[in-house]
Protein backbone atom coordinates (compact mmCIF):
# COMPACT_ATOMS: atom_id res chain seq x y z
CA UNK A 1 0.00 0.00 0.00
CA UNK A 2 1.13 3.58 -0.60
CA UNK A 3 2.89 5.46 2.19
CA UNK A 4 -0.07 7.82 2.76
CA UNK A 5 -2.55 4.96 2.80
CA UNK A 6 -0.27 3.00 5.13
CA UNK A 7 -0.03 5.92 7.58
CA UNK A 8 -3.81 6.34 7.51
CA UNK A 9 -4.28 2.61 8.11
CA UNK A 10 -2.05 2.56 11.19
CA UNK A 11 -3.66 5.72 12.58
CA UNK A 12 -7.06 4.10 12.02
CA UNK A 13 -5.93 0.92 13.77
CA UNK A 14 -4.32 2.72 16.73
CA UNK A 15 -7.31 5.02 17.26
CA UNK A 16 -9.70 2.09 17.16
CA UNK A 17 -7.72 0.05 19.67
CA UNK A 18 -7.27 2.95 22.10
CA UNK A 19 -10.88 4.20 22.01
CA UNK A 20 -12.68 1.03 20.95
CA UNK A 21 -14.20 0.23 24.34
CA UNK A 22 -15.54 3.76 24.93
CA UNK A 23 -16.89 3.90 21.37
CA UNK A 24 -18.67 0.56 21.92
CA UNK A 25 -20.27 1.99 25.08
CA UNK A 26 -21.39 5.13 23.21
CA UNK A 27 -22.86 3.07 20.38
CA UNK A 28 -24.66 0.59 22.66
CA UNK A 29 -26.19 3.34 24.79
CA UNK A 30 -27.00 5.37 21.69
CA UNK A 31 -28.91 2.41 20.26
CA UNK A 32 -31.03 2.24 23.41
CA UNK A 33 -31.60 6.01 23.55
CA UNK A 34 -32.72 6.34 19.92
CA UNK A 35 -36.30 5.46 20.93
CA UNK A 36 -36.13 6.48 24.58
CA UNK A 37 -39.43 8.39 24.74
CA UNK A 38 -41.33 5.76 22.77
CA UNK A 39 -39.99 2.87 24.84
CA UNK A 40 -40.77 4.58 28.15
CA UNK A 41 -44.29 5.42 26.94
CA UNK A 42 -44.81 1.77 25.93
CA UNK A 43 -43.45 0.41 29.21
CA UNK A 44 -45.64 2.77 31.26
CA UNK A 45 -48.78 2.38 29.16
CA UNK A 46 -50.60 0.80 32.12
CA UNK A 47 -50.69 4.23 33.80
CA UNK A 48 -50.54 6.53 30.80
CA UNK A 49 -53.46 5.13 28.84
CA UNK A 50 -57.09 5.52 29.90
CA UNK A 51 -60.27 3.82 28.73
CA UNK A 52 -62.25 5.54 26.01
CA UNK A 53 -64.84 7.79 27.70
CA UNK A 54 -68.54 7.76 26.95
CA UNK A 55 -69.15 10.28 24.13
CA UNK A 56 -69.86 13.70 25.61
CA UNK A 57 -68.05 13.07 28.90
CA UNK A 58 -66.42 16.35 29.94
CA UNK A 59 -62.78 16.54 30.97
CA UNK A 60 -61.96 17.61 34.49
CA UNK A 61 -59.94 20.80 34.87
CA UNK A 62 -56.24 20.67 35.76
CA UNK A 63 -56.94 22.38 39.10
CA UNK A 64 -59.31 19.55 40.01
CA UNK A 65 -56.84 16.92 38.79
CA UNK A 66 -54.08 18.53 40.86
CA UNK A 67 -56.40 18.43 43.89
CA UNK A 68 -57.08 14.73 43.31
CA UNK A 69 -53.35 14.08 43.13
CA UNK A 70 -52.68 15.92 46.39
CA UNK A 71 -55.44 13.92 48.08
CA UNK A 72 -54.13 10.58 46.83
CA UNK A 73 -50.44 11.38 47.34
CA UNK A 74 -49.99 14.22 49.86
CA UNK A 75 -46.20 14.01 49.62
CA UNK A 76 -46.09 14.17 45.82
CA UNK A 77 -43.97 17.01 44.45
CA UNK A 78 -44.37 17.04 40.67
CA UNK A 79 -42.46 19.61 38.70
CA UNK A 80 -44.62 19.89 35.58
CA UNK A 81 -48.05 19.05 34.21
CA UNK A 82 -48.31 17.66 30.68
CA UNK A 83 -51.72 17.68 28.98
CA UNK A 84 -52.14 15.65 25.79
CA UNK A 85 -54.83 16.19 23.17
CA UNK A 86 -55.13 12.43 22.77
CA UNK A 87 -58.38 11.52 24.60
CA UNK A 88 -56.88 8.17 25.62
CA UNK A 89 -53.82 9.68 27.34
CA UNK A 90 -53.83 10.60 31.04
CA UNK A 91 -52.65 13.98 32.27
CA UNK A 92 -49.05 13.53 33.45
CA UNK A 93 -47.64 15.07 36.61
CA UNK A 94 -43.90 14.56 36.21
CA UNK A 95 -41.56 14.36 39.18
CA UNK A 96 -38.32 13.39 37.45
CA UNK A 97 -36.99 11.61 34.40
CA UNK A 98 -37.92 8.29 36.01
CA UNK A 99 -40.96 9.09 38.17
CA UNK A 100 -44.38 10.62 37.81
CA UNK A 101 -48.13 10.34 38.30
CA UNK A 102 -50.90 9.98 35.74
CA UNK A 103 -54.44 11.22 36.35
CA UNK A 104 -57.46 10.13 34.32
CA UNK A 105 -58.87 13.39 32.88
CA UNK A 106 -62.45 12.06 33.02
CA UNK A 107 -62.62 10.26 36.37
CA UNK A 108 -59.78 11.84 38.35
CA UNK A 109 -58.28 8.42 39.13
CA UNK A 110 -54.59 8.79 40.07
CA UNK A 111 -52.21 6.07 38.96
CA UNK A 112 -48.53 5.27 39.02
CA UNK A 113 -47.01 2.80 36.63
CA UNK A 114 -46.38 -0.69 38.01
CA UNK A 115 -42.69 -0.44 37.14
CA UNK A 116 -40.29 2.38 36.38
CA UNK A 117 -37.64 -0.11 35.24
CA UNK A 118 -37.57 1.21 31.67
CA UNK A 119 -37.20 4.81 32.82
CA UNK A 120 -34.38 3.89 35.21
CA UNK A 121 -32.70 1.84 32.47
CA UNK A 122 -32.85 4.79 30.07
CA UNK A 123 -31.51 7.11 32.76
CA UNK A 124 -28.56 4.74 33.21
CA UNK A 125 -28.02 4.62 29.44
CA UNK A 126 -28.05 8.43 29.33
CA UNK A 127 -25.51 8.73 32.16
CA UNK A 128 -23.16 6.30 30.42
CA UNK A 129 -23.70 7.88 27.02
CA UNK A 130 -23.05 11.42 28.24
CA UNK A 131 -20.75 10.94 31.24
CA UNK A 132 -19.44 7.36 30.92
CA UNK A 133 -21.16 6.48 34.18
CA UNK A 134 -19.37 9.17 36.20
CA UNK A 135 -21.44 10.92 38.87
CA UNK A 136 -20.96 14.05 40.93
CA UNK A 137 -20.17 17.61 39.92
CA UNK A 138 -16.42 17.00 39.91
CA UNK A 139 -16.38 13.65 38.10
CA UNK A 140 -19.03 14.23 35.44
CA UNK A 141 -16.99 16.81 33.47
CA UNK A 142 -14.19 14.23 33.24
CA UNK A 143 -16.56 11.62 31.89
CA UNK A 144 -18.03 14.11 29.42
CA UNK A 145 -14.53 14.99 28.22
CA UNK A 146 -13.68 11.33 27.63
CA UNK A 147 -16.87 10.67 25.66
CA UNK A 148 -16.34 13.88 23.70
CA UNK A 149 -12.82 12.87 22.69
CA UNK A 150 -14.03 9.36 21.83
CA UNK A 151 -16.72 10.94 19.66
CA UNK A 152 -14.08 12.93 17.72
CA UNK A 153 -12.01 9.77 17.29
CA UNK A 154 -15.10 7.89 16.11
CA UNK A 155 -15.71 10.57 13.47
CA UNK A 156 -12.11 10.15 12.30
CA UNK A 157 -12.54 6.36 12.19
CA UNK A 158 -15.69 6.65 10.09
CA UNK A 159 -14.08 9.04 7.59
CA UNK A 160 -10.76 7.20 7.39
CA UNK A 161 -12.61 3.89 7.18
CA UNK A 162 -14.39 5.01 4.03
CA UNK A 163 -11.08 6.11 2.51
CA UNK A 164 -9.42 2.79 3.36
CA UNK A 165 -12.45 0.88 2.15
CA UNK A 166 -12.26 2.42 -1.34
CA UNK A 167 -10.93 -0.34 -3.64
CA UNK A 168 -8.03 0.25 -5.99
CA UNK A 169 -10.04 -1.26 -8.83
CA UNK A 170 -13.69 -0.35 -9.27
CA UNK A 171 -15.20 -3.67 -10.26
CA UNK A 172 -18.04 -5.78 -8.86
CA UNK A 173 -15.57 -8.48 -7.83
CA UNK A 174 -13.61 -5.94 -5.79
CA UNK A 175 -16.66 -4.16 -4.41
CA UNK A 176 -18.86 -7.09 -3.39
CA UNK A 177 -16.91 -8.27 -0.29
CA UNK A 178 -16.95 -4.69 0.98
CA UNK A 179 -20.63 -3.92 0.50
CA UNK A 180 -22.39 -7.21 1.31
CA UNK A 181 -21.98 -10.23 3.56
CA UNK A 182 -20.21 -13.30 2.17
CA UNK A 183 -19.65 -16.87 3.26
CA UNK A 184 -16.42 -16.94 5.25
CA UNK A 185 -14.09 -19.79 6.10
CA UNK A 186 -12.43 -18.24 9.15
CA UNK A 187 -13.15 -15.86 12.02
CA UNK A 188 -10.67 -13.37 10.62
CA UNK A 189 -12.38 -13.36 7.21
CA UNK A 190 -15.77 -12.99 8.87
CA UNK A 191 -14.62 -10.04 10.99
CA UNK A 192 -13.01 -8.40 7.96
CA UNK A 193 -16.20 -8.83 5.92
CA UNK A 194 -18.50 -7.56 8.67
CA UNK A 195 -16.21 -4.62 9.46
CA UNK A 196 -16.15 -3.51 5.84
CA UNK A 197 -19.82 -4.08 5.05
CA UNK A 198 -21.19 -2.47 8.21
CA UNK A 199 -18.65 0.33 7.94
CA UNK A 200 -19.64 1.06 4.34
CA UNK A 201 -23.37 1.29 5.03
CA UNK A 202 -23.24 2.97 8.44
CA UNK A 203 -20.29 5.37 8.06
CA UNK A 204 -22.27 8.26 6.46
CA UNK A 205 -24.83 8.10 9.27
CA UNK A 206 -22.15 7.72 11.95
CA UNK A 207 -20.31 10.77 10.60
CA UNK A 208 -23.56 12.74 10.92
CA UNK A 209 -24.18 11.43 14.45
CA UNK A 210 -20.67 12.28 15.62
CA UNK A 211 -20.69 15.77 14.08
CA UNK A 212 -24.06 16.62 15.62
CA UNK A 213 -22.72 15.50 19.02
CA UNK A 214 -19.87 18.02 18.93
CA UNK A 215 -21.89 21.05 20.17
CA UNK A 216 -23.25 18.89 22.99
CA UNK A 217 -19.80 17.75 24.11
CA UNK A 218 -17.66 20.87 23.68
CA UNK A 219 -18.30 24.59 24.33
CA UNK A 220 -15.98 25.51 21.45
CA UNK A 221 -18.18 23.53 19.03
CA UNK A 222 -21.29 25.22 20.39
CA UNK A 223 -19.63 28.63 19.94
CA UNK A 224 -18.68 27.64 16.40
CA UNK A 225 -22.37 27.49 15.45
CA UNK A 226 -22.63 31.16 16.43
CA UNK A 227 -19.53 32.05 14.43
CA UNK A 228 -20.63 30.18 11.31
CA UNK A 229 -24.13 31.68 11.38
CA UNK A 230 -22.94 35.19 12.23
CA UNK A 231 -24.99 35.21 15.43
CA UNK A 232 -23.76 37.36 18.35
CA UNK A 233 -22.73 35.17 21.26
CA UNK A 234 -24.90 35.83 24.38
CA UNK A 235 -23.10 37.02 27.48
CA UNK A 236 -24.13 33.80 29.21
CA UNK A 237 -22.42 31.71 26.52
CA UNK A 238 -23.86 29.36 23.87
CA UNK A 239 -27.52 28.50 24.31
CA UNK A 240 -29.13 25.26 23.23
CA UNK A 241 -32.37 25.22 21.26
CA UNK A 242 -34.16 24.22 24.45
CA UNK A 243 -32.96 27.22 26.46
CA UNK A 244 -35.91 29.26 27.77
CA UNK A 245 -36.75 32.45 25.89
CA UNK A 246 -36.20 35.85 27.54
CA UNK A 247 -38.60 36.33 30.43
CA UNK A 248 -41.57 38.55 29.66
CA UNK A 249 -42.07 41.66 31.76
CA UNK A 250 -45.15 41.30 33.96
CA UNK A 251 -46.93 44.58 34.83
CA UNK A 252 -47.41 45.27 38.53
CA UNK A 253 -50.75 43.76 39.53
CA UNK A 254 -53.55 45.74 41.14
CA UNK A 255 -53.75 45.70 44.90
CA UNK A 256 -55.41 42.51 46.06
CA UNK A 257 -55.24 40.93 42.60
CA UNK A 258 -55.55 37.14 42.54
CA UNK A 259 -53.86 34.76 40.16
CA UNK A 260 -55.86 33.45 37.23
CA UNK A 261 -56.50 29.71 37.42
CA UNK A 262 -54.45 27.40 35.26
CA UNK A 263 -57.65 26.17 33.62
CA UNK A 264 -58.35 29.66 32.29
CA UNK A 265 -54.78 29.99 31.03
CA UNK A 266 -54.92 26.55 29.42
CA UNK A 267 -58.14 27.47 27.65
CA UNK A 268 -56.40 30.57 26.29
CA UNK A 269 -53.48 28.43 25.08
CA UNK A 270 -55.93 26.18 23.22
CA UNK A 271 -57.56 29.19 21.56
CA UNK A 272 -54.21 30.69 20.59
CA UNK A 273 -52.91 27.42 19.16
CA UNK A 274 -55.92 25.35 18.00
CA UNK A 275 -53.65 22.72 16.43
CA UNK A 276 -51.88 21.86 19.71
CA UNK A 277 -50.98 18.26 20.48
CA UNK A 278 -49.52 18.66 23.98
CA UNK A 279 -49.08 21.44 26.52
CA UNK A 280 -46.68 21.44 29.48
CA UNK A 281 -46.42 23.94 32.32
CA UNK A 282 -45.13 24.21 35.86
CA UNK A 283 -47.12 22.51 38.60
CA UNK A 284 -46.30 24.84 41.47
CA UNK A 285 -46.34 28.28 39.83
CA UNK A 286 -47.63 30.68 42.50
CA UNK A 287 -46.98 34.29 41.42
CA UNK A 288 -45.78 36.77 44.02
CA UNK A 289 -47.53 40.16 43.61
CA UNK A 290 -44.34 41.85 44.83
CA UNK A 291 -42.18 40.14 42.20
CA UNK A 292 -44.55 38.79 39.56
CA UNK A 293 -43.24 36.29 36.99
CA UNK A 294 -44.97 35.11 33.85
CA UNK A 295 -46.91 31.85 33.66
CA UNK A 296 -45.12 29.85 30.96
CA UNK A 297 -46.73 27.20 28.74
CA UNK A 298 -44.77 25.08 26.24
CA UNK A 299 -46.88 23.89 23.31
CA UNK A 300 -46.15 21.26 20.69
CA UNK A 301 -48.02 20.86 17.42
CA UNK A 302 -48.03 18.01 14.89
CA UNK A 303 -46.31 18.54 11.56
CA UNK A 304 -43.71 21.03 12.80
CA UNK A 305 -40.31 21.19 11.14
CA UNK A 306 -38.16 20.10 12.84
CA UNK A 307 -40.54 17.69 14.56
CA UNK A 308 -39.20 18.65 18.00
CA UNK A 309 -39.97 22.37 17.61
CA UNK A 310 -42.13 23.93 20.33
CA UNK A 311 -43.77 27.28 20.99
CA UNK A 312 -43.59 29.05 24.36
CA UNK A 313 -46.45 31.29 25.52
CA UNK A 314 -45.98 33.63 28.49
CA UNK A 315 -49.01 35.04 30.28
CA UNK A 316 -49.68 37.66 32.91
CA UNK A 317 -50.64 35.40 35.83
CA UNK A 318 -53.04 38.01 37.27
CA UNK A 319 -54.95 39.08 34.14
CA UNK A 320 -54.40 36.13 31.80
CA UNK A 321 -53.14 38.44 29.04
CA UNK A 322 -50.70 36.95 26.56
CA UNK A 323 -47.41 38.81 27.03
CA UNK A 324 -45.01 37.00 24.71
CA UNK A 325 -44.96 34.22 22.14
CA UNK A 326 -41.73 32.50 21.07
CA UNK A 327 -41.45 29.71 18.53
CA UNK A 328 -38.86 28.09 16.29
CA UNK A 329 -39.07 31.00 13.84
CA UNK A 330 -38.12 33.40 16.66
CA UNK A 331 -34.88 31.58 17.51
CA UNK A 332 -31.55 33.02 16.42
CA UNK A 333 -29.84 31.35 13.47
CA UNK A 334 -27.40 29.62 15.84
CA UNK A 335 -30.17 28.22 18.04
CA UNK A 336 -32.03 27.01 14.95
CA UNK A 337 -28.88 25.10 13.98
CA UNK A 338 -28.70 23.72 17.53
CA UNK A 339 -32.36 22.67 17.26
CA UNK A 340 -31.47 20.57 14.24
CA UNK A 341 -28.14 19.18 15.44
CA UNK A 342 -29.46 18.22 18.89
CA UNK A 343 -32.30 16.11 17.51
CA UNK A 344 -30.62 14.93 14.33
CA UNK A 345 -28.25 13.24 16.76
CA UNK A 346 -31.11 10.92 17.77
CA UNK A 347 -33.06 11.16 14.52
CA UNK A 348 -36.06 12.73 16.28
CA UNK A 349 -35.89 15.86 14.14
CA UNK A 350 -36.95 13.87 11.07
CA UNK A 351 -39.25 11.23 12.52
CA UNK A 352 -39.37 7.51 13.40
CA UNK A 353 -37.65 6.38 10.21
CA UNK A 354 -34.64 8.58 10.98
CA UNK A 355 -34.62 7.35 14.59
CA UNK A 356 -34.54 3.79 13.28
CA UNK A 357 -31.62 4.59 10.98
CA UNK A 358 -29.73 6.27 13.83
CA UNK A 359 -30.39 3.29 16.10
CA UNK A 360 -29.28 0.74 13.48
CA UNK A 361 -26.13 2.74 12.70
CA UNK A 362 -25.32 2.88 16.41
CA UNK A 363 -25.85 -0.86 16.71
CA UNK A 364 -23.55 -1.35 13.73
CA UNK A 365 -21.00 0.78 15.60
CA UNK A 366 -20.94 -1.79 18.42
CA UNK A 367 -20.07 -4.52 15.91
CA UNK A 368 -17.52 -2.26 14.21
CA UNK A 369 -15.78 -1.67 17.54
CA UNK A 370 -15.61 -5.41 18.25
CA UNK A 371 -14.50 -6.51 14.78
CA UNK A 372 -12.01 -3.64 14.54
CA UNK A 373 -10.31 -4.52 17.81
CA UNK A 374 -10.39 -8.24 16.93
CA UNK A 375 -8.73 -7.60 13.56
CA UNK A 376 -6.15 -5.31 15.17
CA UNK A 377 -5.28 -7.89 17.83
CA UNK A 378 -4.84 -10.61 15.24
CA UNK A 379 -2.58 -8.36 13.19
CA UNK A 380 -0.51 -7.12 16.13
CA UNK A 381 -0.27 -10.35 18.12
CA UNK A 382 0.05 -12.58 15.12
CA UNK A 383 3.01 -10.76 13.58
CA UNK A 384 6.10 -12.90 13.42
CA UNK A 385 9.32 -11.32 14.77
CA UNK A 386 11.76 -10.25 12.12
CA UNK A 387 14.73 -12.59 11.56
CA UNK A 388 18.07 -11.23 12.72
Amino acid sequence: MSTLRSVLFWLHLAAGVICGLVIAVLCFTGTALAFEKELIAWAERDARQVAAPVPGTPRLGVEELASRLRTAFPDAKPGNIVVSRDPLTAVAFTVSRTEGYHVNPYTGEVRQTASYAMGRFMQTMFEWHRYLGFSGEKSRPNGKLVTGIANIVFCFLAVSGLVLWWPRTLSWRALRPGIWFTQNTSARARDWNWHNVLGFWSAPVLIGLTLTAMPISFPWAAKLTYTLTGTPLPASGPQSSGAPPPAATVPAPAVGAKAVSRDVLLATVEREMPGWSSVSFRFAHRPDPAKPTAAIFTVREPGTWPRTAATTLQFDPFTGALLQRDGYADLSAARKVRAWTRFLHTGEALGPWAQAIAGLASLAGVVLAYTGVALACRRLLGRKPAKS
